[in-house]
């Protein structure tokens, strides 16, 4: 290609790159960022040299390119909320020759004028209206989770929320099984909310949590005057509540014998009858039902009735626990992060690769539940911008030991020196003097040491 005769040469298409007007970023097929022009960098207020080299969702916020890498998908012309506005983003993965995805090239355009600001009040304000509606649709129904909820890009949380769309639509029971903290009500909601019955209410019950002796007038109702302290005028049950929509047994598993007896009848003749009623009344819900307890074996010790096992376990569903998808981690955390420090108002972005490290390492065995609530501590405990292993809540960081054998012991002393000498810097919002002093070392050798474990920030 020539310009009124002279050669375009490669110094001039980075020049034209590095000061193009929108903001370009590449990174490798991991999501680590090689390269990002000074439009983007200014923007992001990160300095080039330092967005070099770190996991794209440290750099950029609400980010998808570590997205695009792993589907080999792209995604033109989306709207990325970034520092308090919606932009324009286009995510093109790269290709080698022999067609495996090595990266991904994104573009976003950030223009100040009056019309992007015309376009971007237009777009808060549908935004608005939509939460408008979806608060109003949770406050009909009961619904308060989507398939967009449920968080990772996993193969198995794929095909789960896959399995999602197809049953959805259906009537047939679905048995949630997994253990505690996993997600088991997001994927109960999502099938509701997915389903032809979603303008309908979406009923919870939590088996474990209401006293058996006041179950079955939770389930069914009463009357007007059917035992002393009954309510005046009755009171409707659960099924009746959920009538033409969904009715959501959570931890079915500790239901009594009684119960289940009682839940298996309604189920079968799609009736219920409120204590103290004369007759029973028609009921036309769907049941999703959900438990952690081996139901099988419950089954053998005859705690758990057989009929009402094949009654519910129309189609099977299994969430997997966290230490075995321990590749949503990043994007769990992540979402913690952002959704927490906007509660909470503190300015944290990012998690530190070293917690993420440690993060991979712990087996969860609160799963999902137990990842949020250590990150909201984390939160709290953290000084800086950086979510750092020091932030970490001392329950969580004395859960897990160092794995002697895997890293000699000079490695683990510098490892720990290193996170010593980023919190300290942190501590003291990037003061390397003030930092110094605190370490008890001098100006030089902290110089020294952030080089030697190439510190930056």
């Amino acid at each position: 290609m020539k310009v009124r005769g002279t050669r375009l040469t490669d110094e001039m298409i980075d020049t034209i790159i590095a000061n193009a007007f929108e903001g370009i970023v590449v990174v490798d097929e991991k999501g680590y960022i090689v390269y990002m022009n000074e439009s983007y960098s200014n923007f992001v207020e990160v300095e080039n040299d330092v967005a070099i080299g770190k996991h794209v969702t440290e750099v950029i916020e609400n980010t998808r390119m570590h997205l695009v890498v792993q589907s080999g998908k792209e995604e033109l012309a989306d709207l990325q909320y970034i520092r308090g506005n919606y932009m324009i983003a286009n995510r093109i993965p790269i290709f080698n020759k022999q067609g495996k995805v090595i990266g991904a090239f994104g573009t976003i355009l950030f223009r100040d004028t009056s019309e992007w600001d015309k376009m971007n009040s237009h777009v808060k304000s549908m935004m608005s209206r939509i939460q408008n509606y979806l608060q109003e649709y949770e406050s009909q129904t009961g619904v308060k989770y989507s398939l967009e909820d449920i968080i990772g890009d996993s193969e198995v949380i794929v095909s789960l929320k896959n399995k999602v769309k197809q049953i959805a639509p259906s009537d047939v029971s679905v048995l949630i099984r997994g253990e505690s903290g996993t997600g088991k009500e997001l994927f109960a909601h999502s099938i509701h909310q997915l389903s032809n019955r979603s303008s309908m209410p979406f009923i919870k019950v939590n088996c474990a949590a209401i006293p058996e002796h006041l179950l079955e007038s939770e389930l069914f109702g009463y009357e007007d005057g059917a035992f002393t302290g009954a309510k005046k005028g009755g009171k409707k049950g659960k099924f009746q509540l959920a009538d033409g929509g969904t009715l959501f047994l959570d931890e079915i598993g500790d239901m009594s014998l009684p119960m289940q007896i009682k839940l298996l009848r309604a189920l079968q003749e799609g009736e219920v009858e409120p204590i103290g009623a004369s007759r029973p009344i028609k009921v036309d819900v769907r049941i999703i039902a959900a438990t952690n307890r081996p139901l099988e074996k419950m089954i053998e010790e005859k705690r758990f009735r057989e009929d009402l096992y094949y009654r519910i376990h129309v189609i099977p569903f299994y969430i997997p626990s966290l230490r075995d998808r321990k590749e949503d981690l990043p994007i769990l955390a992540n979402h913690f992060l952002r959704k927490i420090s906007k509660r909470t108002g503190k300015r944290v972005r990012n998690i530190s690769p070293e917690v993420l490290q440690v993060f991979s390492k712990s087996p969860w065995p609160g799963n999902i539940r137990e990842l949020e609530n250590v990150i909201q501590a984390a939160v709290h405990f953290s000084v800086g911008e950086t979510l750092l292993i020091q932030s970490l809540p001392d329950y969580f960081k004395d859960s897990f030991t160092i794995n002697l054998g895997v890293k000699t012991l000079k490695e683990t002393l510098e490892e720990t020196e290193k996170q010593v000498i980023i919190g300290a810097i942190e501590k003291n919002d990037g003061d390397k003097l003030l930092a110094a002093k605190q370490l008890g070392i001098s100006k030089s050798s902290l110089y020294e040491k952030i080089k030697k474990y190439n510190i930056t920030g």
